[in-house]
């Protein structure tokens, strides 16, 4: 498999058919992590011809991207591309991101219409982006957007352990201790919902897991 792409998704039978539609245009290798969903997230994806790996529980989103990339890595592929299921992230951006791969471990990506971010998000995000420059020397735009991609030896090095929205962080953290050669691009974002997504006392438990990570370096 050449590019394949992963997306956790919990309960998205709103939003992912329309997501599955788009992605299908630039691939055919899509994998859907079912985090556990009560609603029909797995019939949806099996519809449109994802391969569906399901949790019985919701174990967190870096619990099923874990689980998406370790099986995508399993059965061969050669670049990895993670973005969500609600409908936040353009799959028209795929080839972008790719085209930005060549010559790089892993592309980050930064949201351009920071005017739609609810300004909550927007300070966390900004503290948690000069954390890491002041921690770890990593200067990212967008330390907490989950659109990425990334080669599968890539991914050997950047596997994280957290379970919840901390492993994005944790990415990036695992990118810096390796040395890896990453580039950020920008992209449009869509906000369907301004409470999901990383809260307040997300950003705190990740400051604090930062903090932790650097102590025991």
């Amino acid at each position: 498999m050449e590019n394949v792409v992963v997306i956790p998704a919990h309960n998205e039978e709103k939003n992912l058919a329309a997501v599955l539609q788009e992605v299908g245009k630039y691939t055919t290798h899509i994998i859907v992590v079912d985090d556990g969903s009560q609603d029909s997230t797995k019939e949806i994806a099996e519809q449109h011809h994802a391969l569906v790996l399901k949790h019985p529980v919701n174990m967190g989103k870096g619990a099923a991207l874990k689980t998406g990339c370790d099986y995508a890595l399993e059965q061969g592929a050669k670049n990895i591309i993670v973005m969500d299921g609600d409908g936040q992230h353009e799959p028209k951006e795929i080839p972008k991101l790719l085209n930005a791969l060549n010559g790089h471990d892993i592309v980050f990506t930064h949201r351009q219409q920071a005017t739609s971010m609810p300004f909550v998000l927007k300070f966390g995000n900004w503290f948690i982006n000069q954390t890491l420059k002041t921690l770890y020397g990593i200067n990212v735009k967008d330390s907490q957007c989950g659109f990425r991609a990334f080669h599968a030896e890539t991914y050997k090095k950047v596997r994280w352990s957290t379970r919840d929205y901390y492993m994005e962080t944790e990415m990036i953290v695992n990118s810096g201790k390796h040395r890896l050669n990453y580039t950020e691009i920008p992209i449009e974002t869509i906000y369907g919902d301004k409470y999901k997504g990383t809260t307040v006392v997300d950003g705190m438990i990740i400051v604090s897991k930062m903090l932790s990570w650097r102590l025991l370096k």
